[in-house]
Protein backbone atom coordinates (compact mmCIF):
# COMPACT_ATOMS: atom_id res chain seq x y z
CA UNK A 1 0.00 0.00 0.00
CA UNK A 2 1.69 3.27 1.00
CA UNK A 3 1.06 6.63 -0.55
CA UNK A 4 2.40 8.13 -3.76
CA UNK A 5 4.93 10.95 -3.62
CA UNK A 6 4.96 13.11 -6.74
CA UNK A 7 8.27 14.60 -7.81
CA UNK A 8 8.06 17.42 -10.42
CA UNK A 9 8.71 16.11 -13.96
CA UNK A 10 9.18 12.59 -12.66
CA UNK A 11 7.06 9.47 -12.34
CA UNK A 12 5.32 9.28 -8.90
CA UNK A 13 7.31 7.16 -6.43
CA UNK A 14 5.55 4.86 -3.95
CA UNK A 15 6.46 5.69 -0.35
CA UNK A 16 6.87 3.12 2.39
CA UNK A 17 3.77 1.40 3.68
CA UNK A 18 3.00 2.47 7.26
CA UNK A 19 1.68 -0.03 9.80
CA UNK A 20 0.54 0.79 13.35
CA UNK A 21 0.96 -1.45 16.39
CA UNK A 22 -1.17 -0.38 19.35
CA UNK A 23 -2.41 -1.87 22.59
CA UNK A 24 -2.38 -1.54 26.37
CA UNK A 25 0.76 -1.23 28.49
CA UNK A 26 2.49 -4.59 28.89
CA UNK A 27 0.60 -6.39 26.14
CA UNK A 28 3.84 -7.20 24.32
CA UNK A 29 4.02 -4.67 21.48
CA UNK A 30 7.78 -4.19 21.68
CA UNK A 31 8.35 -7.93 22.11
CA UNK A 32 6.25 -8.53 19.00
CA UNK A 33 8.37 -6.05 17.03
CA UNK A 34 11.52 -7.79 18.27
CA UNK A 35 10.10 -11.08 16.98
CA UNK A 36 9.00 -9.53 13.67
CA UNK A 37 12.40 -7.97 12.91
CA UNK A 38 14.23 -11.21 11.98
CA UNK A 39 11.10 -12.52 10.24
CA UNK A 40 10.90 -9.43 8.03
CA UNK A 41 14.66 -9.50 7.45
CA UNK A 42 14.49 -13.13 6.28
CA UNK A 43 11.96 -12.05 3.69
CA UNK A 44 14.19 -9.28 2.39
CA UNK A 45 11.90 -6.42 3.43
CA UNK A 46 13.50 -2.99 3.84
CA UNK A 47 11.90 -1.54 6.99
CA UNK A 48 12.28 0.81 9.95
CA UNK A 49 10.52 1.43 13.26
CA UNK A 50 9.07 4.46 15.04
CA UNK A 51 8.29 4.03 18.75
CA UNK A 52 6.10 6.24 20.93
CA UNK A 53 6.47 6.76 24.68
CA UNK A 54 5.02 9.30 27.09
CA UNK A 55 8.16 11.20 28.15
CA UNK A 56 10.97 8.72 27.47
CA UNK A 57 12.62 6.89 24.57
CA UNK A 58 12.66 3.58 26.44
CA UNK A 59 11.15 1.36 23.74
CA UNK A 60 13.37 2.85 21.04
CA UNK A 61 16.48 2.35 23.17
CA UNK A 62 15.45 -1.26 23.86
CA UNK A 63 15.25 -1.95 20.12
CA UNK A 64 18.49 -0.09 19.39
CA UNK A 65 20.34 -2.16 22.02
CA UNK A 66 18.82 -5.43 20.87
CA UNK A 67 21.35 -6.00 18.09
CA UNK A 68 18.46 -7.02 15.82
CA UNK A 69 18.28 -3.86 13.73
CA UNK A 70 20.50 -0.96 12.70
CA UNK A 71 19.93 1.57 15.52
CA UNK A 72 19.64 4.36 12.92
CA UNK A 73 16.48 2.65 11.64
CA UNK A 74 14.70 3.21 14.97
CA UNK A 75 13.18 6.63 15.64
CA UNK A 76 11.56 7.76 18.91
CA UNK A 77 8.60 10.07 19.47
CA UNK A 78 7.84 11.43 22.95
CA UNK A 79 4.09 11.99 23.12
CA UNK A 80 4.17 14.25 26.16
CA UNK A 81 0.50 13.37 26.78
CA UNK A 82 -1.83 10.41 26.37
CA UNK A 83 -0.14 8.31 23.67
CA UNK A 84 -3.26 8.18 21.53
CA UNK A 85 -3.02 11.94 20.90
CA UNK A 86 0.00 11.51 18.58
CA UNK A 87 -1.34 8.50 16.71
CA UNK A 88 -4.89 9.78 16.31
CA UNK A 89 -5.75 13.39 17.18
CA UNK A 90 -2.56 14.98 15.84
CA UNK A 91 -0.14 12.46 14.30
CA UNK A 92 2.16 15.19 12.97
CA UNK A 93 5.17 14.09 15.05
CA UNK A 94 4.85 10.52 13.84
CA UNK A 95 4.33 11.54 10.23
CA UNK A 96 7.49 13.65 10.41
CA UNK A 97 9.45 10.79 12.00
CA UNK A 98 8.36 8.49 9.18
CA UNK A 99 9.27 11.07 6.55
CA UNK A 100 12.74 11.48 8.10
CA UNK A 101 13.35 7.72 7.97
CA UNK A 102 12.29 7.60 4.32
CA UNK A 103 14.69 10.43 3.51
CA UNK A 104 17.52 8.66 5.36
CA UNK A 105 16.85 5.24 3.80
CA UNK A 106 15.78 5.50 0.15
CA UNK A 107 13.94 2.36 -0.93
CA UNK A 108 12.33 1.83 2.46
CA UNK A 109 9.29 -0.43 1.99
CA UNK A 110 7.73 -0.53 5.44
CA UNK A 111 7.62 1.54 8.65
CA UNK A 112 6.21 0.07 11.86
CA UNK A 113 4.72 2.64 14.26
CA UNK A 114 4.51 1.36 17.82
CA UNK A 115 2.10 3.34 19.97
CA UNK A 116 2.91 4.07 23.58
CA UNK A 117 0.87 1.79 25.83
CA UNK A 118 -2.73 2.97 26.05
CA UNK A 119 -6.20 1.64 26.80
CA UNK A 120 -8.76 -0.30 24.77
CA UNK A 121 -9.99 2.93 23.15
CA UNK A 122 -6.69 3.62 21.40
CA UNK A 123 -6.97 3.76 17.60
CA UNK A 124 -4.73 4.98 14.76
CA UNK A 125 -5.47 7.83 12.39
CA UNK A 126 -5.52 6.72 8.76
CA UNK A 127 -3.64 9.93 8.02
CA UNK A 128 -0.71 8.19 9.72
CA UNK A 129 -0.98 4.51 8.84
CA UNK A 130 -2.31 2.41 5.99
CA UNK A 131 -3.18 -0.55 8.23
CA UNK A 132 -2.93 -1.27 11.94
CA UNK A 133 -3.03 -4.00 14.52
CA UNK A 134 -4.05 -4.03 18.16
CA UNK A 135 -2.23 -6.22 20.70
CA UNK A 136 -3.87 -7.56 23.84
CA UNK A 137 -2.54 -10.24 26.15
CA UNK A 138 -4.10 -13.24 27.83
CA UNK A 139 -2.91 -12.10 31.26
CA UNK A 140 -5.03 -8.97 30.87
CA UNK A 141 -8.13 -11.12 31.27
CA UNK A 142 -10.46 -13.14 29.07
CA UNK A 143 -13.14 -10.45 29.43
CA UNK A 144 -11.29 -8.06 27.08
CA UNK A 145 -13.22 -9.19 23.96
CA UNK A 146 -16.51 -8.69 25.79
CA UNK A 147 -15.59 -5.08 26.54
CA UNK A 148 -15.47 -4.40 22.79
CA UNK A 149 -13.17 -1.40 22.92
CA UNK A 150 -12.61 0.56 19.70
CA UNK A 151 -9.04 -0.72 19.39
CA UNK A 152 -10.23 -4.30 19.50
CA UNK A 153 -13.15 -3.75 17.13
CA UNK A 154 -11.65 -1.38 14.55
CA UNK A 155 -8.11 -2.68 14.10
CA UNK A 156 -7.33 -4.51 10.89
CA UNK A 157 -5.69 -7.29 12.90
CA UNK A 158 -6.16 -8.30 16.53
CA UNK A 159 -3.18 -10.04 18.13
CA UNK A 160 -3.88 -12.04 21.30
CA UNK A 161 -0.42 -12.35 22.84
CA UNK A 162 1.12 -14.36 25.71
CA UNK A 163 -1.02 -17.41 24.98
CA UNK A 164 1.40 -19.53 27.01
CA UNK A 165 0.17 -17.82 30.20
CA UNK A 166 -3.45 -18.97 29.85
CA UNK A 167 -3.16 -21.98 32.21
CA UNK A 168 -1.48 -19.84 34.86
CA UNK A 169 -3.99 -17.00 34.90
CA UNK A 170 -7.17 -19.06 34.73
CA UNK A 171 -8.05 -18.16 31.15
CA UNK A 172 -9.85 -20.48 28.75
CA UNK A 173 -7.83 -19.54 25.68
CA UNK A 174 -10.09 -21.18 23.10
CA UNK A 175 -13.14 -19.44 24.54
CA UNK A 176 -11.32 -16.08 24.58
CA UNK A 177 -10.26 -16.47 20.95
CA UNK A 178 -13.74 -17.59 19.91
CA UNK A 179 -15.29 -14.54 21.55
CA UNK A 180 -12.72 -12.22 19.96
CA UNK A 181 -13.52 -13.66 16.52
CA UNK A 182 -17.25 -13.38 17.16
CA UNK A 183 -17.16 -9.68 18.08
CA UNK A 184 -14.77 -8.83 15.21
CA UNK A 185 -16.77 -10.50 12.47
CA UNK A 186 -14.61 -10.86 9.35
CA UNK A 187 -11.56 -9.10 10.84
CA UNK A 188 -8.57 -11.34 11.55
CA UNK A 189 -7.47 -12.59 14.98
CA UNK A 190 -4.04 -14.19 15.49
CA UNK A 191 -2.86 -15.86 18.70
CA UNK A 192 0.83 -15.35 19.52
CA UNK A 193 3.58 -15.89 22.01
CA UNK A 194 6.04 -13.24 20.89
CA UNK A 195 8.75 -14.55 23.21
CA UNK A 196 8.80 -18.03 21.69
CA UNK A 197 7.79 -17.00 18.17
CA UNK A 198 4.40 -18.71 18.09
CA UNK A 199 2.15 -16.94 15.57
CA UNK A 200 4.79 -14.40 14.50
CA UNK A 201 5.04 -15.78 10.95
CA UNK A 202 1.27 -15.39 10.63
CA UNK A 203 1.50 -11.74 11.72
CA UNK A 204 4.25 -11.12 9.15
CA UNK A 205 2.09 -12.82 6.51
CA UNK A 206 -0.82 -10.55 7.40
CA UNK A 207 1.30 -7.40 7.10
CA UNK A 208 2.73 -8.46 3.76
CA UNK A 209 -0.65 -9.46 2.32
CA UNK A 210 -2.24 -6.19 3.45
CA UNK A 211 0.34 -3.57 2.54
CA UNK A 212 3.08 -5.20 0.48
CA UNK A 213 0.70 -7.17 -1.73
CA UNK A 214 2.21 -10.52 -0.81
CA UNK A 215 5.33 -9.73 -2.80
CA UNK A 216 7.75 -11.26 -0.31
CA UNK A 217 7.31 -15.03 0.16
CA UNK A 218 8.58 -16.84 3.23
CA UNK A 219 12.27 -17.66 3.02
Amino acid sequence: MGSLTTVPNEIPVASAARVGIGGPVGSGKTALIEALIPELQRRGIDFAVVTNDLVTKEDAERLRRSGLIDPARVSAVEAGACPHTVIREDPTLNIAAGDDLEAAFPGLELILFESGGDNLASTFSLDLVDWWMFVIDVAGGDDIPRKRGPGLLRSDLLVVNKVDLAPYVGVNLEAMLAEARAVRGQRTVIATNARSGVGVEAVADAIIAAVLFGAKPRA
